[in-house]
């Protein structure tokens, strides 16, 4: 059967390599190309793809938003991550998120489609250089303390990548469509829960966590 495959990433020439990789297969064929996570969201409810390929680190709203917005909104749709980064934290947030599995933009042709193929057969795909990672995640003690990214709720991480991208608190508003105190808001909140005392840490830890390239 063929499988439906929704492609986002912000990159043109990643976007048109990754459609003629899969559409070099006869059960493979992409419905649909997005390059921002919003308009991953919007095509996924529009075109209801078998898998959404969705690069994780993408402008105003990040893949693993996007993956976690597509699995409620469209539960038919299962979520293939796509990253440069090897991270433990990026890996774990995007499984967090609903995604079926994920594969590093280093991995041969072959190793995608086979990838593609699992996660349209209902199974799972971790890249072998990344499968450390869940082991790490479930081995690893948890700190009942400690406040991490992967808590935050949706709009919080929203901000905290757009603050990451260079905006200001006025034009994050202007993106997100709330008042200019509703950011200050979301900022102060922000820093209380990741204990933070200056801005600027604010970015460093959206680069950790993959929200946005470094």
């Amino acid at each position: 059967m063929e499988a439906r495959v929704l492609v986002a990433d912000d990159h043109r020439i990643l976007r048109e390599g990754i459609r003629r990789i899969l559409e070099a297969h006869a059960d493979l064929r992409v419905v649909a190309e997005a390059d921002t996570g919003e308009e991953a969201v919007r095509l996924a409810a529009e075109a209801a793809p078998n898998v959404a390929v969705i690069d994780v680190t993408m402008p105003r709203l990040s893949g693993i938003e996007a993956i976690r917005r597509i699995r409620s909104g469209s539960p038919q749709t299962r979520c293939l991550a796509l990253s440069m980064h090897e991270t433990h934290a990026q890996v774990t947030q995007a499984l967090q998120a609903g995604a079926s599995g994920y594969v590093v933009k280093t991995a041969s042709a072959e190793e995608f489609v086979d990838a593609v193929r699992a996660t349209a057969d209902g199974k799972s795909y971790l890249s072998p250089s990344i499968a450390h990672c869940v082991v790490e995640a479930i081995a690893q003690p948890r700190d009942g303390s400690a406040f991490t990214v992967a808590q935050l709720s949706g709009r919080e991480r929203e901000v905290l990548q757009l603050i990451a991208e260079g905006l200001s608190s006025k034009e994050i508003a202007g993106v997100l469509g709330v008042s200019l105190k509703t950011v200050e808001t979301h900022r102060s909140n922000l820093m209380g829960k990741l204990n933070i005392r200056k801005a600027s840490k604010l970015v460093r830890i959206a680069i950790h966590e993959g929200l946005v390239a470094p």
